[in-house]
C-alpha cells in the first residue's frame, strides 16, 4: 500500500507528524511522496532524505530550543514593538541560519545537497514577499514549469529555512532574486502541488484549532487565527484529498516546547483512532 501525504504548518505543533508516519509505518502503509509546509516542511525533508520517524522526533527535540532561540515573552513584546516601529519587520526575531545549517548537516549525512538530490518526490513551498508569489522548492517539477514556479537546485536547508520564515519570527530568507517568507502565507497543507507530481491518493494531515474561552491569552488567539487562516487557504486542496487526518493540539502554542512530547502522541494516536478508515481508502 502506498500514498502520498501533506503536512500542514504549525510551529512546534509540527513534531505531531513524525507520530503521523511512525503510525502509519507501524501499520505497513508506505509513503510514496510527501510534501510539507513551514514545520512540515522540517518532517518532510527529512522523511525524504531516509530519515525513520521516531529519529526525527529525537532531532525535533535535540534542536528546537536552538532553532527557536527565544521564549514567547520577547515575541509578544516584539509584536507590540512591531506594531509602534516596521522595520522591525523585515529583520524578525532569528534568523533562520540555525534551522538551515541543521538541516544541510542531516542532509549531507546522506549524501544529498540539493533538494533534486533526494529519491522521494517532495514538495515544499515558500512565498516570495515582493511578488505575493507561491513558488514550490522541489525534485520533480512538472514538464509544464513554463513560469519558473518551481525550483530544483537549491540547498535543503535554504528550501525548509525559506518555507519556515514566519513574518516577524523569522527573518525573510533570501534566495537569488527572490526574498521568501512562510509557505503557509498562500499554502498551508501542500495538497495541490503535490497533486501535480504524484497522482495518487493523498492523506492530508491539519491541526484542530482550539477553542478561544475567556481566559485564553494573546498567544492562544494567535494560534486560533492561524489556524483559521491555514484552513481557509487550503480549502480547495482539502477538498482533492482521499482523507484529512485532524490533530488535537491542547492548546501548544507556535513555539511552546514543553508540549513536544505530548504533541508528538497526539499524531501518532490521530492515525491508530483512524487507522482502519485510512486502509480501506487506500483499498
Amino acid at each position: 500500500m502506498g500514498i502520498g501525504i501533506a503536512l500542514a504548518g504549525g510551529g512546534i505543533r509540527g513534531i505531531a507528524h513524525a507520530g503521523v508516519l511512525k503510525a502509519l509505518e507501524e501499520h505497513k502503509i508506505k509513503i510514496d511522496a510527501i510534501g510539507g509546509t513551514s514545520a512540515g516542511s522540517i518532517v518532510a525533508a527529512l522523511y525524504a532524505m531516509g530519515y525513520k520517524p521516531y529519529y526525527i522526533y529525537v532531532l525535533f527535540k535535540k534542536y528546537a530550543k536552538e532553532i527557536i532561540n527565544i521564549g514567547n515573552g520577547p515575541i509578544i513584546n516584539g509584536i507590540g514593538n512591531f506594531v509602534k516601529n516596521k522595520k522591525i519587520g523585515m529583520s524578525g526575531f532569528n534568523d533562520g541560519t540555525s534551522l538551515e545549517k541543521m538541516c544541510n548537516e542531516l542532509a549531507s549525512r546522506k549524501n544529498i545537497r540539493v533538494i533534486s538530490d533526494i529519491k522521494m518526490p517532495l514538495v515544499i513551498p515558500a512565498v516570495d514577499i515582493s511578488e505575493a508569489k507561491e513558488y514550490i522548492f522541489t525534485n520533480c517539477a512538472p514538464k509544464n514549469n513554463v513560469n519558473d514556479e518551481y525550483i530544483t537546485e537549491i540547498e535543503i536547508g535554504k528550501a525548509v529555512r525559506a518555507s519556515s520564515s514566519f513574518p516577524a519570527f523569522f527573518c525573510p530568507c533570501e534566495f537569488k532574486k527572490h526574498m521568501f517568507m512562510d509557505g503557509g502565507a498562500l499554502d498551508n497543507i501542500p495538497i495541490l502541488p503535490l497533486k501535480e507530481i504524484y497522482n495518487q491518493k493523498i492523506i492530508a494531515v491539519n491541526f484542530k484549532a482550539d477553542e478561544v474561552e475567556p481566559n485564553s491569552d494573546i498567544m492562544d488567539i494567535l494560534m486560533k487565527t492561524l489556524d483559521i487562516m491555514g484552513n481557509k487557504l487550503s480549502e480547495r486542496g482539502l477538498e482533492e484529498s482521499d482523507y484529512i487526518l485532524t490533530v488535537p493540539t491542547d492548546r501548544a502554542g507556535l513555539l511552546d516546547i514543553d508540549k513536544l512530547d505530548k504533541c508528538y502522541k497526539f499524531g501518532y494516536d490521530t492515525v491508530i483512532q483512524n487507522i482502519d478508515k485510512i486502509k480501506k481508502m487506500i483499498k
